[in-house]
């Protein structure tokens, strides 16, 4: 099929997915007025009658997931967008915990076709409005949205949110957003709302953020000010907010700090939970990339941290889980991505490393990678490789550790889904 040939509703999902991919000249091409005009037009700006926008450096997706898992508990039907996906492109658009059909996704493309005119569309853009006219044909209750990068200027920010979340605020994407943490903070707070709730999952958060909430009178609730929480024991934790508190609450599979950032959301966006929707969605929600556990002798985890912060964070979660464990280390990354501070933030669980490249156009080759590992090491040409040979050399006691992309975690999931086991 040549480029310019335009797929018809009939037509496959890869098919789609490759004419998007060639029909706009800049795959980030940060500014709203064409897809604002678009959702204007097609009027998908206010897809359910609640809609949470979740942005943030890293969080997102387990935020989304936390909230998501919580609604379904309730009864409520929900759609969540996310980005990037891990195998299958369905991934990034689910209704009511299940990922989005083929048939489903290219109806809502070719809606998008219709309707964008002679508008160009990045593919992100483009994917951002046909989810959100899926979620508006299925009628869903709440849609979870989270923000591909930054926050201001990301497609996702032509809706109208009830609510806004901010999970994290870390360097990142230095390329697009700058090294300037107030900068980022400014980036990510264009999400709010005036008079709408605004949550700040940061502690301590750049100034830019509760600046900007104020500028345009948004209701701010910050961690550590508005809302706070803490671990009890292993398995308990507590949440309070003004004079409110939850007890016993069962620690999840995903990261502590999202699951307060998703109380604090929800508490907002006047929904009817109980307690007990509550600790059942807390105990539910898993994530197929965040702290993945694949099997035991030896141990297989996946994870797809990619940038100081999350590699920082899942070295505590390992150390609390396996400590003293020898560590492989299967890693690939992207180019843009900060590799040094990362590869150091794995060091010092990480005894031996197996570095592999990536393929595309941000990859970044193992020989990149080797420069920041404090030993000498063998590379690898991917990452299925990579983790090949890590399993060949573990002793049933070690742990393997897939990291450092969505890319990198996909490869190795999808090529242990194709063994069978």
């Amino acid at each position: 099929m040549s480029h310019n040939q335009i797929p018809q509703a009939t037509s496959s999902l890869s098919m789609w997915l490759d004419y998007l991919a060639n029909i706009h000249t800049s795959a980030i091409d940060l500014g709203l007025e064409r897809v604002q005009a678009v959702a204007q037009t097609a009027k998908l700006t206010k897809p359910a009658s609640t809609v949470i926008t979740v942005a943030g450096t890293n969080g997102k997706g387990s935020t989304c997931a936390l909230m998501e898992a919580i609604l379904l508990d309730a009864g409520y039907s929900v759609g969540v967008y996310s980005s990037p996906h891990l195998i299958r492109y369905n991934e990034r658009v689910r209704i009511n915990g299940q990922d989005a059909s083929d048939e489903k996704i290219v109806q809502s493309f070719a809606f998008i076709e219709q309707q964008r005119g002679d508008i160009s569309l990045s593919f992100f853009e483009y994917g951002t409005l046909a989810a959100l006219r899926l979620f508006q044909t299925e009628q869903v209750d709440i849609v979870l949205l989270e923000v591909g990068l930054g926050g201001r200027l990301d497609a996702t920010n032509v809706v109208d949110h009830d609510v806004s979340v901010i999970t994290s605020l870390a360097l990142d994407h230095v390329d697009w957003l700058g090294d300037d943490i107030n900068v980022i903070g400014f980036e990510k707070a264009g999400i709010y709302r005036s008079g709408k709730p605004a949550i700040c999952g940061q502690p301590k958060a750049p100034s830019t953020v509760a600046a900007h909430a104020d500028d345009i009178g948004a209701e701010l609730y910050q961690v550590g000010i508005q809302y706070q929480y803490q671990q009890i024991s292993e398995h308990e934790w507590q949440w309070s907010h003004g004079g409110y508190t939850l007890d016993n609450l069962p620690v999840p599979g995903l990261p502590l700090p999202n699951a307060a950032t998703a109380l604090m959301a929800l508490a907002t966006a006047h929904l009817d939970l109980s307690d007990v929707n509550i600790v059942n969605g807390l105990k539910q929600a898993t994530l197929p990339g965040r702290m993945q556990h694949l099997s035991s002798e030896p141990t297989v985890l996946l994870d797809v941290a990619h940038n100081p912060h999350s590699a920082q964070y899942l070295v505590e979660r390992v150390q609390q889980s396996y400590p003293n464990r020898v560590v492989r280390t299967v890693v690939a990354m992207l180019h843009d991505k900060d590799i040094a501070a990362t590869l150091s933030a794995l060091a010092p669980i990480s005894q031996y490393w197996y570095p592999a490249s990536l393929t595309g156009p941000r990859a970044a080759q193992a020989s990149e990678l080797a420069k920041h590992i404090p030993l000498d090491t063998e590379q690898y040409n991917d990452p299925v490789s990579a983790f090949k040979a890590a399993m060949t050399q573990a002793e049933p006691q070690d742990v393997i550790l897939v990291v450092g992309s969505f890319h990198t975690v996909g490869e190795v999931l999808e090529y242990w889904q194709s063994k069978g086991e």
